[in-house]
């Protein structure tokens, strides 16, 4: 039987993909560079790199743990 899939990992696993499409949108959208025109470019790369990375370890954080059966 398997494990169910935690909590957490569903949560973390949801918010990487919204962000995920949320970039492609974006990036589809504002293809002129106006949404993070204002930053220098290596900030640019700073936040494109670890922004999805750091919003999904915040959802796998704030998600409730689901807990273990007891094994027989």
């Amino acid at each position: 039987m398997a494990a169910p899939v935690e909590k957490k990992v569903q949560a973390a696993t949801s918010v990487s993909f919204v962000v995920g499409i949320l970039i492609a949108v974006l990036n589809d959208v504002v293809a002129d560079e106006s949404l993070l025109g204002p930053l220098p470019a290596w900030l640019q790369s700073l936040v494109l790199a670890t922004g999805p990375g750091l919003l999904t370890f915040a959802g796998g954080w704030q998600a409730k743990h689901t807990p273990r059966l007891p094994v027989d």
